[in-house]
């Protein structure tokens, strides 16, 4: 786009406002009728103006520079997960297997199936789902977690889909989605319990938190051993 030709008279502005306006002593005599320099024509024509006037050619190059620069394909954002607490530990799945988030309530026990995971039933939306325990399928500790530092947690039952099975999976505390480039997971640290370390593909790290990123398939795997 080729610009006007600069002309000084058109394009000088002159910021009266900032002088005898409400930014500077109040002296001009429109403020008595228009309250505040925002409501004054002179104040509307300056605007209009500074909309009008050519671009600077450094402008446009830098610009133009930011735009034709190669994207870092190293740090595509091409992952989001939904990050959880259980315990002490910040554990994530893919976005794409949960399917809503709802309260926490007790689960109804079944007859001779407690334990090894299955805590029992819940009614989510007026449809019954088993309850499942990733703390016991982990091997995680749930007692004990610190306290959130500056902000409320509440316990929620994730709703997960998987082999078009469904299961409620109760966590201590919701993080949210966080997006992340795949390029960028770590390899678990050796210090975490071999409980736990098994079913990591990973580690992600956002903000001051570093999350074990779940293997997809060994955990749905796992849910679906245990209701059987």
């Amino acid at each position: 786009m080729n610009s006007l030709p600069l002309n000084p008279e058109r394009d000088s502005i002159d910021d009266c406002w900032n002088v005898i306006g409400v930014a500077g002593d109040q002296s001009c005599a429109r403020l008595r009728e228009h309250i505040h320099c925002r409501n004054c024509e002179v104040y509307a024509d300056a605007a209009q103006r500074n909309l009008q006037r050519p671009l600077d050619a450094d402008y446009q190059q830098a610009w133009a520079s930011h735009f034709r620069a190669v994207a870092d394909n190293g740090g595509q954002h091409d992952s989001s997960a939904l990050v959880f607490r259980i315990g002490r530990e910040w554990l994530a799945l893919p976005t794409r297997v949960f399917v809503s988030v709802a309260p926490q309530v007790r689960p109804h026990v079944l007859p001779h199936r407690s334990g090894r995971g299955l805590l029992g039933i819940v009614n989510i939306a007026g449809k019954l789902y088993p309850c499942m325990s990733l703390a016991q399928l982990l091997g995680i500790d749930e007692q004990g977690a610190p306290p959130a530092k500056g902000r409320h947690t509440f316990a929620r039952l994730l709703l997960l889909c998987w082999e078009d099975q469904a299961y409620a999976l109760p966590v201590a505390d919701l993080h949210g989605i966080v997006r992340y480039a795949s390029s960028t997971m770590q390899v678990p640290a050796a210090t975490i319990n071999k409980g736990l370390s098994r079913y990591l593909s990973g580690v992600i790290t956002e903000g001051e938190l570093r999350i074990g990123c779940l293997d997809t398939a060994l955990i749905g795997f796992q849910l679906a051993r245990l209701l059987r």
